[in-house]
């Protein structure tokens, strides 16, 4: 993916002169979509493609020739001229022009490839995995944000609530029917949990800012409208698909790894071998040997240095390839396996807020809140129901959160390389 191909950022002018605003109301798909063109993380990882792509094209170019010229037995004080003349090409010079090509042999050079192609593939991979990272990173950003405007909205609903119990109960202190301390009691309770709101509010712009930091807008929006609710969140389908742990981008770059790892150490021990130097040149020195060809090659001897040190190096690497590898994909097969348990759990506990205690608990609120207005309720039963409904509401968006999370880790952790992408790198 070049620079030319991505969406101008917020401020920066395009080609056209004009600059562009990012939209200010996102779903969570728009959001990733932007991500995976602005986010800085993500276009490094993407230039380490283009690197590796440089590499393959390096690997196939054969080494070049080098050509030499020289003259030779110039005759500064005597006349060098010949039966054939005085002109340069005359004279008794000795002039060589020459050709040297080095030759890789003992499969060097289908090491190289090898190593290339390997480090190519790997990179992709490695690419493919830093948007599934990217991917869930912006998705828990965003319900992260959600979940904070969610509690700003529940504990300003609740502050409203009881403001409107606090009218009630101006009324009833004047007609004598309640105490003062009752009345400030409810009134204190409505302000703290107004004050709660307000902290709610202020965590939840930091959330938003946060959240548009991951999708590289250098000038983050207060504004910013997230238009999926917790309830779409969190009702998304489960990936039916089987799981593959060996198919996945972290395992596939891994195994790409160790391949590559191999070819460098099929290299090094091909490297024990010489490369000879092929020479082809042509001598012109009249008037005895007016021209004439010349042959040769030459090669270093491996006297002093077989490349022990390189190969071990190289062996080691390997094994360190290898090892990572089988933890990747052991790892890959636990992420799986704990973000289907995770995401059981939460919706396990959803469901139960939404089918039984939420109603419960808006009954027994609504019970009370009747029962203390016409005076057949204490007012700390009232402020008990408060409570109670408000930690159950935060309690059921935190389950939702929940629940959208664990299925944005479980989305995550099943991602998959198609199988015929995989066989292209075999």
């Amino acid at each position: 993916m070049s620079r030319a191909e991505l969406p101008p950022a917020q401020g920066e002018t395009p080609r056209g002169g004009q600059s562009v605003d990012l939209p200010l109301r996102f779903t969570l798909t728009e959001a990733q979509q932007l991500a995976l063109h602005r986010n800085w993380d993500l276009l490094a990882v993407g230039a380490s493609v283009d690197a590796a792509t440089a590499q393959k094209i390096v690997a196939h170019e054969f080494p070049n020739p080098a050509f030499s010229f020289s003259t030779t037995k110039i005759d500064i004080g005597h006349d060098a001229s010949t039966a054939s003349g005085n002109g340069y090409w005359d004279r008794s010079y000795d002039t060589i022009a020459a050709i040297n090509q080095l030759l890789e042999i003992g499969g060097k050079r289908r090491h190289r490839q090898g190593s290339a192609q390997a480090g190519y593939e790997g990179a992709r991979a490695a690419f493919l995995d830093a948007k599934r990272i990217l991917d869930l990173a912006v998705a828990k950003a965003y319900i992260a944000a959600v979940f904070a405007r969610e509690n700003h909205r529940v504990l300003t609903n609740s502050a409203a609530t009881l403001r409107a119990e606090a009218r009630l109960a101006e009324i009833r202190f004047k007609a004598g029917e309640i105490s003062a301390a009752d009345k400030n009691q409810i009134e204190i309770t409505a302000e703290r949990f107004a004050v709660d709101a307000a902290s709610a509010e202020s965590t939840a712009v930091q959330a938003v800012i946060a959240f548009q930091v991951l999708l590289g807008i250098s000038a983050p929006s207060t504004q910013l409208v997230l238009t999926d609710t917790l309830d779409l969140l969190s009702s998304g389908s489960v990936p039916g698909e089987p799981f593959f742990p060996d198919r996945r981008p972290d395992v596939v770059a891994a195994e790409a790894a160790l391949r590559k790892a191999e070819s460098d150490l099929g290299l090094q021990k091909a490297n024990r071998i010489p490369d000879p130097t092929v020479l082809v040149q042509y001598e012109h020195e009249p008037p005895d040997t007016p021209n004439s060809i010349g042959l040769g090659v030459s090669l270093p001897i491996p006297l002093w240095n077989r490349n022990r040190g390189n190969i071990m190096s190289a062996e080691a690497v390997r094994e360190q390839a290898r090892l990572n590898l089988q933890k990747l994909n052991a790892q890959a097969a636990a992420d799986h396996a704990t973000a289907t348990v995770a995401y059981e759990d939460a919706a396990r506990r959803l469901q139960q807020y939404g089918q039984s205690i939420v109603p419960k608990s808006q009954e027994v609120r609504k019970t009370i809140a009747y029962a203390y207005q016409k005076g057949g309720a204490s007012l700390l039963d009232l402020l008990i129901a408060e409570r109670n409904d408000n930690e159950v509401r935060l309690a059921t968006a935190q389950a939702a959160s929940d629940v959208a999370a664990s299925l944005a880790s479980l989305r995550a952790a099943s991602v998959q390389m198609e199988p015929a992408s995989l066989n292209s790198k075999k």
